[in-house]
């Protein structure tokens, strides 16, 4: 009987400890004070409000970080079905509330029937890319249940409901949406195409309700029988059907053999931060690379004073070019030997590299430059939950609608994934990833965690290396930082300058022999979240009319 006292006793204890310890947090989270609009306890950011709103709802469900971007990418699919959905491939940077990080890649893969010299095909210059010849599996499913098998904590089948439910009753189309909703209409594209018109056959405008209804009972399959439903049953049967009949090479076999590959992170530290991204054929190292070259001219507010500010964006813009003449090596370790991206990983590489940056600027050659052909079509997420997990994750069916080849027995919108190869391969490999300018990313110091990634394809880089460096060197706040207007270097080392950019900077720059072009569309996108002090800020960027969400 005593015994029996005591244990009720202490399991009295313990609750009333439980209750006093939720008690304290609260009071702590009234007792810290945060700028507006900022969070106590978790928050997301993705392309739009209403899918941000979606992943912080998985949030405050008991929903884990990956939940929370799940939810999220989901929704994403629907709203912004130009730039990514479960026909392409995505790479998750995930922290767990340990500080461990790990990578999941489901970035597709090439099949095994490739048509004959498909890379001979490949434009000189950036252009869309349309057709089935360029589908590369994809991988973006398996990655959602790899990522939900090791950290998930909502059942799968909740997360797909928010997004079935926005694809069945339908959505006004988005801005952003409307905008591209025209690249639909060509002659090789008709299902897509009636996939974005009414009735009478109109193409859809901003505001008018499109529902996307095959791809609502394929997601509810997906949702009640789990992922292999898309890569082996009847899913698969019809995705491969209408793909075939498009022309594509794909079979069953290369669904089948898709698979979402788990791996350590790199990092690079940088002063108190350690920052931690995907090794390749993602582009981390490139932004790993950049920052580890600035970060041994000290920068400081002071350096965006006076006439330092044009040397210190003569750096930047030199430091940019650099990472371009390494592009060209960032290909699938699996298949590629990596000794010369190990280098940019170096100290001792980086500050060789910065020794070189000298009062002007050079000619290709200098940098080893070799022109590419850029992607467009991505979106990014970044979560941070109550416990301190984080997710970066960055999805994509690469250009504009992808390869514009749209499934109508399934409504998925396939990728042209293997147009990344051009200008950076002589040939592709059965299995192996096509190389990505995606760089999902997680910073940390003893004061402040960065979740932080972009859409933009090659401005993905020049996005998030310019918050980052407004963020922690130039002391500007995340919003500032993202909205900051950005100097673009592109594949040939040309330099964009975005609209309302410092004009003194401008002719500086072309003082030191920097050569100019203009850019009529800047595409780059970042979405951030920052812990510091025990208030979260969110920033969804503008650029793409985003809204951040958190709790």
């Amino acid at each position: 009987m005593v015994i029996i006292i005591h244990a009720r006793a202490c399991a009295c204890y313990a609750a009333t400890l439980l209750i006093c310890v939720v008690a304290l947090t609260a009071w702590l989270a009234v007792l810290v004070r945060c700028p507006k609009g900022s969070f106590h306890r978790g928050a997301v950011a993705a392309d739009t409000g209403t899918c941000s709103r979606i992943g912080r709802d998985a949030l405050q469900r008991g929903g884990s970080a990956v939940d929370g971007a799940i939810a999220a990418l989901l929704c994403t699919s629907i709203l912004n079905p130009q730039s990514m959905g479960i026909g392409g491939g995505s790479i998750f940077t995930i922290m767990d509330s340990s500080g461990q990080v790990k990578i999941i890649s489901s970035r597709e893969t090439v099949p095994r029937r490739v048509k004959p010299g498909l890379l001979k095909a490949c434009p000189k210059t950036f252009q869309l890319m349309s057709g089935s010849e360029w589908i590369g599996v994809p991988g973006e499913l398996r990655g959602y249940q790899e990522a939900h098998r090791l950290y998930g904590r909502l059942p799968w089948a909740t997360l797909f409901q928010p997004t079935i439910q926005l694809a069945r009753d339908g959505i006004p189309v988005p801005y952003i949406l409307g905008r591209y909703i025209p690249d639909s209409d060509t002659n090789q594209t008709q299902p897509l195409k009636k996939l974005f018109s009414d009735e009478n056959g109109n193409l859809l405008k901003t505001g008018d309700i499109v529902r996307f209804e095959k791809l609502a009972d394929t997601l509810e399959i997906i949702a009640e029988e789990g992922p292999d439903a898309f890569y082996t049953g009847r899913i698969a049967e019809d995705l491969i059907r209408d793909i075939q009949e498009a022309g594509g090479t794909l079979t069953m076999q290369d669904l089948a053999d898709g698979h979402a590959s788990v791996m350590e992170a790199w990092s690079v530290p940088l002063g108190d931060y350690q920052m931690y991204f995907p090794p390749p054929p993602a582009g981390g190292v490139l932004l790993g690379f950049i920052l580890s070259i600035l970060k041994g001219f000290d920068l400081n507010p002071a350096a965006l004073r006076g006439e330092q500010k044009i040397q210190t964006f003569h750096r930047y813009v030199e430091a940019l070019k650099f990472a371009n003449g390494f592009t060209k090596h960032i290909r699938d370790p699996k298949f590629h030997p990596q000794e010369m991206i190990e280098k940019l990983k170096e100290e001792r590489f980086a500050g060789h590299i910065r020794s070189l940056i000298l009062n002007r600027t050079h000619d290709s050659q200098y940098y080893n430059v070799t022109p590419l052909v850029d992607g467009v079509g991505t979106t990014h997420t970044s979560v941070l939950a109550e416990d301190g997990s984080a997710v970066s994750v960055t999805s994509s069916i690469n250009h504009i609608f992808g390869s514009k080849v749209f499934s109508p027995r399934t409504g998925v919108i396939l990728n042209n994934q293997l147009s990344d190869f051009c200008m950076r391969a002589d040939d592709i490999t059965t299995g192996e990833r096509p190389p990505s300018s995606m760089l999902p990313t997680v910073m940390t110091s003893p004061s402040k965690t960065l979740v932080i990634g972009a859409s933009g394809a090659g401005m993905i880089t020049t996005a998030v290396a310019s918050t980052i460096v407004n963020n922690i060197w130039f002391g500007k706040s995340l919003k500032e930082s993202i909205d900051a207007p950005v100097v673009y270097v592109d594949s040939q080392n040309l330099v964009a300058f975005e609209p309302d950019f410092d004009e003194d900077i401008i002719l500086g720059l072309k003082a030191l022999g920097h050569q100019h072009k203009s850019v009529h569309i800047f595409r780059n996108v970042v979405n951030a979240v920052e812990k510091t002090g025990g208030c979260i800020c969110a920033v969804s960027d503008p650029r793409k009319r985003g809204e951040a969400a958190g709790y």
